[in-house]
């Protein structure tokens, strides 16, 4: 039973009282009393407005909505559309051309490009080899992946031969990046070491030499006695990357966080990370493990002063955004409190124990707190944001813009805005990334009476996208984001294909974006690679000042116009789509699992997280909309990728199989069926009902 204890006129759940008062408040000089009557007064001020922004959000969508119904059956025309959205306010005014004018950017998300990690806030285990995953071993990315043209490691310990292979493409790579000034590195035998451009050589450390290549690090472990270095004719044992420069600690997509239970773990695991102190120990090869936080790490520059380099990714948090309430904290009404703002709060007052020195590790240098604040509807949303981080650096006695934001443009009004959105947050604005999978949602769920949508799996090939990707980087360009915010790009959800990633991915940065999301530490090291081979600064100098694609294409709705599916097309579409919705559902609702690698329908393992099941449920339920599919045909697939879904989660002792009466396959049916009538097409009220419901029963 949960206890809640009056603080201010709120009801707060004990667990997290005790949370903030005996471990964040304490070395802040904030007053316990005077912060709680402060959160309490900053929760009546701002609570309402967000409800209103909510509103003001429905009601767009009905008129849209009233708008498509009006005109069934008509040819779309683009000309009337544009002009509607004007008249309901959709769609704003350009601002005038202007910078942003942020300050106080640590160099990883400023002047720096490279992979970002992100991943779950529940997860302390995770979080920690995020954070870690700063620096990761090229020898170890490559060996223990798909990633080398090369036969695979033979069973029964170290492949000499595939160690061979390994070996030979990290000094390709060394070839490339730090050329030596004469040879190449696979002759060198040690001894005196003469490159090609002699400032890439940055410092030296007793076993260690430091390189730098377009901004990134680069240390070459030597180690004659080793395993591996013995047989390098340069005592070589290993060649380490500078690999995720950012990590996002997620509170959102990735989480299942859904009462004052869930909500205080992942507060405490993000304080942990702010003071350095976090640990987690867990059983491996039959011992006990326990991981902590890298140090920095040191060496000495050829002129013999030291150099010391971060030893962790730079973390942001990602809060939730303005839609979802908690159960944690209930206002004087009654009504529970919106999650966003109380994140906001706690975040940010965990986050003071980094600015204050309070632990013994430092996340920002520059003295900044790093928030990335999603699922912002247009400029409006986003001016709420700024006022609302005002009054938490007012709160907690912070200089104003102490507070960095990161707006994911990734729903469609704001996409569509994204200058005036930038404009609305312009001086602690420190990022924007594109998220495909929420856009595509919002993209389905906004135009769901225009007609039937494409398939699934057509969308990233559809014109709106790419207009969507393009317009994101050249906006972010012309409104000064280089050199002082990252402009960034989405997951590459596929962790066991990463020869397929080494192929693909390096379209991120040759596109301009100088960062761009990966789902494991290993995965950055490899994508790292990329930012070797393209300097994104100077592709970013290229394009800037070119033209923005035109908000036609991006308003070009994904309508299947003319199409006449067969059966078979239909079924496969419809076993696609629920296979992804039990396969991620059943975890959420059972486990308290917000991401995951989940089988697909063809068993290939993908990053799941919230956004992919607002694609898959929205799609279906515009197909029943719209007559493509039947209520029956729905529940005949639910029903044979149970079962499938059942087989994939064979292995796992926790699993709890699918049943029509479970919780959890209730869960997925209802995204399906009552997807049409959920705000904005998310899945959050639904998931957080069912599993609250689970846990209620367990």
């Amino acid at each position: 039973m949960t206890i809640f204890l009056d603080r201010s006129g709120l009801s707060v759940d004990s667990r997290l009282t005790d949370f903030i008062e005996q471990r964040a408040l304490p070395g802040t000089g904030l007053d316990a009393d005077k912060f709680w009557s402060d959160f309490a007064g900053l929760l009546g001020k701002f609570a309402p407005e967000n409800a209103a922004l909510l509103a003001k959000r429905e009601d767009m969508q009905a008129q849209i909505d009233a708008w498509h119904e009006a005109r069934s059956g008509q040819p779309h025309d683009a000309a009337a559309y544009q002009t509607f959205l004007r008249e309901i306010g959709y769609l704003v005014p350009a601002p005038a051309p202007f910078k942003i004018g942020t300050q106080n950017v640590d160099p990883e998300i400023a002047t720096m490009a490279g992979p970002q990690l992100v991943v779950p806030a529940l997860n302390a285990r995770f979080a920690l080899n995020a954070a870690n995953a700063r620096w990761g071993s090229l020898y170890d990315a490559l060996y223990g992946t798909d990633a080398l043209d090369a036969p695979p490691a033979k069973p029964g310990g170290y492949d000499a031969a595939r160690g061979a292979a390994v070996i030979a493409r990290a000094k390709a790579f060394l070839d490339e990046a730090v050329p030596l000034a004469s040879g190449s590195w696979a002759d060198w035998q040690g001894g005196q070491l003469i490159l090609a451009d002699p400032t890439q050589w940055v410092g030296s450390k007793p076993g260690g030499i430091l390189l730098r290549h377009n901004g990134l690090h680069i240390e070459l472990v030597i180690d004659p006695a080793s395993a591996i270095g013995k047989t390098d004719p340069a005592g070589i044992a290993d060649v380490i990357l500078e690999a995720a420069l950012t990590t996002i600690i997620d509170l959102e997509d990735s989480v299942a966080a859904v009462d004052g239970e869930d909500k205080t773990l992942g507060y405490t695991n993000w304080l942990g990370l702010m003071r350095g102190d976090l640990t987690e120990s867990f059983a491996k090869g039959g011992a006990t493990v326990t991981r902590a936080m890298a140090a920095d790490r040191e060496w000495t520059s050829p002129a013999g002063d030291p150099v010391v380099l971060h030893g962790r990714s730079v973390m942001f948090v990602r809060n939730v955004g303005h839609l979802m309430t908690t159960p944690m904290i209930k206002l004087p009404n009654g009504a529970e409190a919106p999650e966003g703002l109380c994140d906001a709060v706690i975040t940010s007052l965990c986050a003071l124990h980094d600015l204050k020195g309070l632990g013994h590790l430092n996340n920002s240098r520059a003295g900044s707190i790093y928030i990335v604040k999603p699922k912002q509807h247009g400029p409006e949303e986003c001016g709420f944001t700024d006022r609302l981080f005002d009054a938490v650096e007012d709160m907690l006695g912070l200089a104003r813009h102490t507070m960095k934001v990161g707006v994911m443009d990734e729903e469609r009004r704001t996409s569509a805005n994204l200058a005036a959105c930038i404009h609305a947050v312009k001086d602690r604005i420190v990022f924007i990334n594109t998220g495909f999978l929420d856009r595509t949602g919002d993209e389905i769920h906004t135009s769901m009476r225009a007609g039937p949508m494409i398939p699934k799996g057509e969308m990233k090939a559809s014109d709106w996208i790419a207009s969507y990707e393009d317009r994101n980087v050249r906006i972010g360009l012309a409104c000064g984001l280089s050199g002082k915010a990252q402009i960034g790009k989405g997951m590459w959800a596929m962790p066991d294909l990463m020869k397929a990633m080494l192929e693909t991915k390096i379209g991120h940065p040759k596109s301009g974006a100088n960062t761009a999301w990966v789902p494991s530490p290993t995965a950055a090291t490899l994508h790292a690679l990329h930012y070797h081979q393209i300097d994104v600064f100077a592709r970013q100098r290229e394009i800037v000042g070119e033209a923005v694609p035109s908000l036609d294409r991006l308003l070009n709705i994904p309508v299947a116009t003319g199409r006449n599916w067969s059966e078979a097309e239909i079924t496969r579409e419809l076993d696609n789509n629920c296979q992804g919705i039990l396969g991620y559902v059943v975890r959420w609702i059972d486990q308290g699992v917000g991401c995951s690698k989940v089988p697909d329908i063809d068993d290939i393992g993908l990053m799941e997280d919230r956004a992919t099941l607002r694609i898959a449920s929205q799609a279906l339920a515009n197909w029943l909309l719209h007559g493509i599919c039947t209520p029956q045909q729905v529940d005949a697939a639910l029903a044979r990728m149970a079962a499938k879904v059942d087989a994939q989660n064979a292995d796992d002792a926790l699993y709890e199989k699918l049943t029509p009466d479970g919780i959890a396959y209730q869960a997925a049916r209802a995204l399906i069926f009552e997807g049409m009538t959920q705000p904005s097409g998310y899945t959050e009220p639904l998931l957080h009902k069912f599993r609250q419901a689970k846990k209620a029963a367990a």
